[in-house]
Order: C-alpha cells, then sequence, then structure tokens
C-alpha cells in the first residue's frame, strides 16, 4: 500500500513539473517580441496570433474577425467583411458592383484569381453614350441607369465561398443584416460624406435611402437603417446568389431599370458568371509577386514596373528622395502609356500579357529612362508588341491562422457609384460603364485614355485598375495588400511592394510613407503634401510638372512573418486592422 501511496505521489509531482514547464513555455512564447517591432520606429501595426482582417470600417473588420474567432477561414471572414461594408461603406462597399479577389489556398499551396467585374449589357454598344455630335455624353456615362454594368459582387462572393469556405451563406449574411435592419452608428466621415454628395444623389429611392424623411443628413452619432437593403440581405440568405440574378431582387432591380431607361435585364442577370483565373506571378528582388490579370489593368502594369526598377539600385537611391521619385514616374509614365492601347477584357481581346511582363521588355523600357531629366509625355508612345508575339473603391485583405489568405478590392465605381439606388432593393447602381472607353481617345472619369481593346462591347468586362496582390517568399506569404483610388490604385499597390521589399519597410511604415503618381496623360505628377519642399524643387529642377494631390489611396494590408501584422491605411478615417 505504501508502495503504491509513493507511486501515485511521484506520478504528480512529475506531472505538476510537466504543466508548470508547459506553462512557463507559454509565458515566455506570449512575451517574445515579435521580430519586425522596432522601437527606434514611430510606425506600429496591429499585432495578432490567429488572424486579421484589415478593412477600411472598423465595423467590417471586427465582422470579420469575429468569423474568424469562431472558427471560419480566411474566406469566410473576407466573405461576412465584403457583405458587411455593402452596409456601412456605402460609397464603396457594395451589393451592386463587382471587383476581384485572390485566394490563397494553404492546405494546397494554391493561389487563384476569381473575376466578378461587372458587364456590359446585351443591348451595351460602342456608340452607347454618343450624342448626335458624336462626343461622349458623361451624364448618360456616369449618372443614370445606363452607366451600370450587369454587378457581379454577389456572384463572386458566391462562388469564392463554394470553392474554399467553410461556413454556410446564411450564416456569414446575418451581421449585415443586423447592421441594416437595426442600423448603425454614423461617424463624422460618413455625415460629412453624405452633406458633400447631397447635390449629386438626388434621385427619390437615394434620398430614401441615406437622409432623413425631412431631407436633411444624418449626423454623427446618430443612427442610420436601411430597411430597403435589409429586405435584399434577407432574400439572399434565404435563396442564396439566385435571389440577385433571377429573383425578386432581380425582378425589382429591371423593373427599375425599364421606369428609367436602363438597360440590363433579367437575361443579362441570368447569364452573369464569375471567371476563376489564373493570376499573374513576377519575380522581383527574390520575391514572388501575385496579382490579378485582366480586365484587371493593374496586375500586368504592376509587374511591367518592377521589372523596369529591377534594373536600378533603387534601395540606395533612398525612400522618397528625389532620385528615386524620378525613376517611379518615369516607369510610371512608360506603363500607363501601354495601359491605353493593350489592355481590355482577355475573353475579348488578346492582350499581350506574355511581352508587357516580361523581363526582356522591362529592361528595353529601362534603358529609355533618363535619370537626369524628365522625358515628357508627349515623346511617349506606347511600346509596339513584337510581331511573333474608380477613387471610391474598397480594399479589404484577410489572413487566418492556417496561413490561408484573401486580397480582395470591389467597387461602384464613383463614389456612391452613380448615386442612384435601385427602387425597392436598398442597393445603389455601379457605373462602371464609364470605365469601356466610350470613344478612343477621350478620357474616361479619371483622365485615363483608353483604345479598341477596352471599347463598349456586350457582355464584356470594363478595363480597372484594381490591383490585389500578395507576395510571396519561399513559398509563404509575406504582404497581402491592395488599394483603392482609381487610377492612382496601381501606382499605390507598386509603392507598398516597393516599400516592403526594396525599403526593408514593415507594414506600417510602407502604409504610412508619402505617396506619388503619374499615369502619362495628363502630364502632370502628382505628390502627397507630405514630400518635402526640397525635393519637390529638385524634381522641379529635372523638368516635372508638379500637382499638389489630395492623399493617395488607402491600402489595407497584412505583414506575415512570426505573427500576423496589419496596418489600416490612416488616409481614410475608421479604417481598422482588427486581429485576435
Amino acid at each position: 500500500m505504501f508502495r503504491k501511496i509513493v507511486l501515485i505521489a511521484l506520478f504528480c509531482f512529475y506531472t505538476a513539473g510537466l504543466m508548470a514547464k508547459e506553462s512557463e513555455s507559454k509565458q515566455s512564447e506570449a512575451s517574445k517580441t515579435p521580430s519586425i517591432i522596432d522601437y527606434q520606429s514611430i510606425h506600429h501595426p496591429v499585432i495578432a496570433r490567429n488572424g486579421m482582417v484589415v478593412s477600411q470600417h472598423y465595423i467590417a473588420s471586427r465582422v470579420g474577425r469575429d468569423i474568424l474567432q469562431q472558427g471560419g477561414n480566411a474566406v469566410d471572414a473576407a466573405v461576412a467583411t465584403g457583405l458587411a461594408l455593402a452596409v456601412v461603406l456605402p460609397r464603396a462597399g457594395n451589393l451592386g458592383g463587382g471587383g476581384f479577389m485572390l485566394i490563397h489556398s494553404a492546405k494546397d499551396n494554391k493561389t487563384i484569381a476569381i473575376d466578378y467585374r461587372e458587364m456590359a449589357p446585351l443591348k451595351a454598344h460602342r456608340d452607347l453614350f454618343l450624342d448626335e455630335n458624336g462626343d461622349v455624353d458623361n451624364m448618360k456615362a456616369r449618372f443614370s441607369h445606363l452607366s451600370a454594368g450587369v454587378p457581379g459582387t454577389v456572384a463572386g462572393l458566391d462562388l469564392a465561398l463554394k470553392m474554399y469556405g467553410t461556413m454556410s451563406w446564411p450564416e456569414l449574411i446575418e451581421p449585415a443584416i443586423k447592421l441594416a435592419e437595426e442600423g448603425f452608428e454614423v461617424t463624422w466621415d460618413l455625415a460629412a460624406n453624405l452633406e458633400n454628395r447631397s447635390s449629386s444623389m438626388q434621385a427619390a429611392t437615394t434620398r430614401k435611402a441615406f437622409y432623413k424623411a425631412d431631407g436633411t443628413g444624418y449626423q454623427q452619432g446618430e443612427t442610420l437603417k436601411q430597411p430597403d437593403l435589409a429586405w435584399s440581405l434577407k432574400q439572399l440568405q434565404k435563396n442564396g446568389k439566385k435571389a440577385f440574378y433571377e429573383g425578386e431582387i432581380a425582378e425589382r432591380l429591371v423593373a427599375d431599370m425599364e421606369k428609367n431607361d436602363g438597360i440590363i435585364s433579367l437575361q443579362d442577370l441570368a447569364n452573369y458568371q464569375p471567371k476563376v483565373r489564373e493570376p499573374l506571378k513576377g519575380d522581383y528582388r527574390g520575391y514572388q509577386v501575385v496579382t490579378m490579370p485582366p480586365a484587371s489593368s493593374g496586375g500586368v502594369h504592376l509587374l511591367q514596373m518592377l521589372n523596369v526598377l529591377e534594373q536600378y539600385p533603387v534601395s540606395e537611391y533612398g525612400v522618397n528622395t528625389a532620385q528615386s521619385i524620378h525613376l517611379m514616374t518615369e516607369t510610371m509614365k512608360l506603363a500607363y502609356a501601354d495601359r491605353s492601347k493593350h489592355l481590355g477584357d482577355m475573353d475579348f481581346y488578346n492582350v499581350p500579357i506574355k511581352w508587357l511582363t516580361s523581363k526582356k521588355y522591362g529592361k528595353e523600357l529601362a534603358a529609355k529612362i533618363n535619370m537626369e531629366n524628365s522625358t515628357p509625355s508627349s515623346e511617349i508612345e506606347a511600346g509596339v508588341k513584337p510581331k511573333y508575339e474608380s477613387p471610391d473603391t474598397t480594399h479589404f485583405s484577410v489572413v487566418d491562422k492556417w496561413g490561408n489568405a484573401v486580397s480582395n478590392t470591389y467597387t461602384l465605381n464613383f463614389s456612391y457609384g452613380s448615386g442612384i439606388v435601385a427602387e425597392g432593393t436598398g442597393i445603389l447602381l455601379n457605373n462602371e460603364m464609364d470605365d469601356f472607353s466610350a470613344k478612343p481617345g477621350s478620357p474616361n472619369g479619371y483622365g485615363l485614355i483608353g483604345g479598341e481593346a477596352n471599347a463598349i462591347e456586350a457582355k464584356k468586362r470594363p478595363l480597372s485598375s484594381m490591383t490585389p496582390t500578395m507576395v510571396f517568399k519561399d513559398g509563404e506569404v509575406k504582404l497581402v495588400t491592395g488599394s483603392p483610388g482609381g487610377s492612382r490604385i496601381i501606382t499605390t499597390v507598386l509603392q507598398m511592394v516597393v516599400n516592403f521589399i526594396d525599403h526593408g519597410m514593415n507594414v506600417a511604415t510602407a502604409t504610412h510613407s508619402p505617396r506619388i503618381h503619374h499615369q502619362w496623360l495628363p502630364d502632370m505628377l502628382m505628390i502627397e503634401p507630405a514630400i518635402n519642399k526640397d525635393t519637390q524643387n529638385l524634381l522641379k529642377q529635372k523638368g516635372h510638372k508638379l500637382f499638389q494631390s489630395s492623399t493617395m489611396g488607402s491600402t489595407q494590408s497584412i505583414q506575415v512573418d512570426d505573427y500576423i501584422y496589419g496596418s489600416a491605411d490612416p488616409r481614410r478615417p475608421n479604417a481598422e486592422a482588427a486581429g485576435f
């Protein structure tokens, strides 16, 4: 008996020792300083162990984080975040728009691209927006029912969930329904934005959705409820995407179109299909950059510009010095000149992707750059392929504890799209038809010039600048990023990648650094206010025409290292990195 008691005591002592060591190990691990945190820096990301969602609105970020905490994966969280943004960020989050999503599946080490860009209706034609004189009618192209393409957001989120999600559509849409039905607190930013946009949002249905019954705007701290949008979300919860493309939502959308000279039909909605595409991949200084193919122009030109920059010692030039800004600017001009001629929906046009993104072509372009003087845009033409070969968009990024990642950019095009809410749905209509070339050679709403490759054609997807991107090292995700900003999206993402790889910045420092932009035409170098005066003077001496811009882009990014690090861009109020 005594021997038995001794053995039990020894076992208990041994077990207690193991538990103490395990506890000590966990405490040691918990107190370990994250590797990228440098207290000499003034820029620090949000740190998480198990998952992170970074979006332009804190409510949507927290909705996504809650899904991760419930055991959902990155795609589950992305779907819930996208649906929540449709409620709390109406100027860009949407059900009535479209976009692009990159998904990285850690299980099979595969990355796919989902193209859920809007499509031109069957009745669309190349002269849709030309008046009797053959000139572009911008009001028709941007602020009418005709300006809406067939929406793809619902179909895109649905496809992502079916391919890689683990939770059900009804449970992921529930938070959005609650936000629309019970309302959410209006921020100062939303109140001010709706006030500023009031004159362009005069449709009765739009006033009903976003303004009070007496016509006045909501104030900070008041509650905005969207009962018609809640109805649409409930239809989606009950009947899935079929409600949007064939059911009661579809019927209301088409009835509104017919009432207001729009051309989207029930057949257009029933025919809409998102596309799974092979993402574009390029190598840059030992990293692999994975990004979106056309109808996004962003991925092609991101890789093209990186191929040019790789020919120069960018890190030696320093961050935002006159020399580095000059190089970036000349590179941007060359890429945007090519964009005007060579990019379009690759289901309709043979986009020369391989040539544009080749290292050989990158070297040829790099050789054209004069490091002493700016080359006028009038002297730059789109390259000739060898014979043998919207500002208010929004982006969110998600990473889960299993290593899955989502980079998603979607949009209505302009802020609040066309400014028109489809009657009885609470859904804002996009004005993406303006992203086509209404007339080759005429600029769109962002000043971008397009050609035949992007002419209006039924069932075609308009060219976009959206550039959801992931950066890998040795097969592992290191950076997930993207941005809104219309034509400035591509250059914003470029600078994030260069800051991260060339300048070794952590995700927060890379996000906070001042930005520049040049798009070939008009011939002006846009700079954020933080670019110092001495640098500006040196750039002027090189022949650059400077334009003092507002802030550019709103990157919502995640860095993966020993921990998961998130950074919401401070350029837009209410953005948040939410992790746990």
